[in-house]
């Protein structure tokens, strides 16, 4: 997945892809980690099209 500097500069990051998946787990809404090729820490997204989304506990 390609971010643009404009949004990697407005999403909140997380250093450890563990540290982001907790909060995909308390989230709402279905989410998923990635990890951004500009600040290469990790990013949520909404999208999931054509992506696996990981199973609880896994």
């Amino acid at each position: 997945m390609r971010t643009t500097l404009g949004i990697c500069e407005k999403k909140r990051r997380y250093r450890t892809e563990r540290e982001a998946l907790a909060v995909t787990l308390a989230a709402g809404v279905t989410l998923r980690p990635y990890r951004c090729e500009l600040c290469r820490q990790y990013h949520l997204t909404s999208r999931t099209k054509g992506k696996r989304i990981p199973r609880p506990g896994n």
